[in-house]
């Protein structure tokens, strides 16, 4: 467990097997795996308010980390600090060694950083399977806006790694169902398998269970399992119940602070977690089993 406001570079464990039945080997040792991401001192302001405050944090290749806290913890804006949507007031962001603090959002894409919406806004009136061609035309042969609407779609539906994706995401029967009637936990599915299309290296995933039923949030879950050992994911959540059992690190920010880092369990009963995230009285707790 790891107190400091900053995350340490020490790697988590890496289980073989997840919560559902689904095993995942990765043939990495945790405290050989190379960083992929890493900042420095990263600190956003707005104005008066501290967004982000110095935070130091690294997220090594494969692993499948968490960022959570509360409203206004900093989670969100630090996300975006990641993905290039704003820039850092101090500090510095690597990926694989290299500063991208000032790489644009698609620079960082075309390194291998791939954020949900940045390749994934579906066409609602085309199907699942001309949104998954439109996405793997843009993302593997590069063309201009114009080539992607000219260029016919038929000709790339019987790609393997489409009819492989349509399978791994559990799309193959949605196949030809036009997007707009798709719920919103098969939409999200279809984001996702769009993002992996484009065979990013880091996956990062801002709130992607959010308004889901339950059974729509295993259906996703599900599916980024069979993700993992292949890429790095990291999820920003704000509800830890959703993602505790497919995480290996958990991070949590209060206040634009790292407060804690590490194994999910040993996150969980830090002092400072409990008294910010969970809002338990711990000087309370502590005086009442004293008593006791």
């Amino acid at each position: 467990m790891r107190p400091a406001t900053r995350a340490s570079a020490a790697p988590p464990g890496m289980p073989s097997a997840f919560p559902g039945g689904v095993a995942a080997t990765i043939d990495v040792v945790a405290s050989a795996a190379r960083e992929i991401i890493r900042t420095e001192g990263v600190s956003k302001r707005f104005d008066a308010q501290v967004a982000v405050d110095r935070v130091d944090y690294v997220l090594r290749e494969y692993e499948v980390a968490g960022i959570i806290g509360s409203n206004g913890a900093g989670k969100t804006t630090f996300f975006n600090l990641l993905t290039g949507y704003y820039v850092p007031d101090e500090g510095t962001i690597r990926y694989e060694g290299a500063d991208v603090t000032r790489l644009s959002p698609p620079e960082r894409v075309a390194r291998g950083m791939m954020r949900t919406f940045q390749l994934t806004a579906t066409f609602d009136n085309l199907s699942v399977l001309d949104n998954l061609v439109l996405s793997y035309f843009r993302a593997q042969l590069k063309p201009s806006l114009l080539q992607l609407f000219v260029n016919t779609r038929k000709r790339y539906r019987n790609e393997a790694k489409i009819v492989e994706t349509l399978e791994t995401f559990a799309l193959k029967d949605l196949r030809d169902r036009l997007v707009n009637h798709l719920g919103l936990g098969e939409k999200r599915r279809l984001e996702i398998a769009m993002a992996v299309l484009a065979e990013p290296k880091v996956l990062l995933l801002d709130e992607p269970l959010a308004g889901l039923s339950e059974s729509e949030i295993h259906g996703v879950l599900d599916v980024l399992r069979r993700r993992v050992g292949r890429q790095t994911i990291l999820i920003v959540e704000h509800k830890l119940s959703h993602v505790e059992g497919f995480l290996q690190r958990l991070t949590v920010m209060h206040e634009g602070r790292v407060i804690a880092d590490g194994d999910c369990e040993e996150c969980l009963r830090h002092p400072e977690v409990r008294r910010s995230y969970w809002q338990i009285d711990v000087a309370a707790e502590a005086g009442g089993k004293a008593v006791a």
